[in-house]
């Protein structure tokens, strides 16, 4: 994967005033590396982020929403178990 930085492209223009972040593209390396961090704990600050993001060639803030995206996710799949679990029990039926 190739990783896209703000210095090959400027912020898009979406409407006037409003400016578009360019979607950072991750590495498989990079995806192996932050997803065995957040197996070892969920969240990642101060000098932990700092170490991860240079050791990985990434600003802190692209560590810091990745960390907040997954997350999101891993929430959401323990939800969706939760509710597999209580419909295989009939107690319930699964809710989106």
């Amino acid at each position: 994967g190739f990783l896209i930085s703000k210095c090959c492209f400027p912020l898009l223009k979406a409407k006037p005033g409003k400016a578009k972040r360019v979607r950072t593209i991750f590495s498989s390396e990079q995806l192996a590396r932050l997803e065995q961090e957040f197996a070892r704990q969920q969240y990642l600050v101060g000098q932990e982020r700092c170490l991860l993001a240079s050791s990985l060639r990434l600003s802190e803030e692209q560590v810091k929403v990745w960390f907040q995206n997954r997350r999101i996710k891993w929430r959401k799949q323990s939800l969706e178990q939760q509710q597999a679990k209580l419909a295989q029990m009939g107690l319930g039926t699964p809710q989106r």
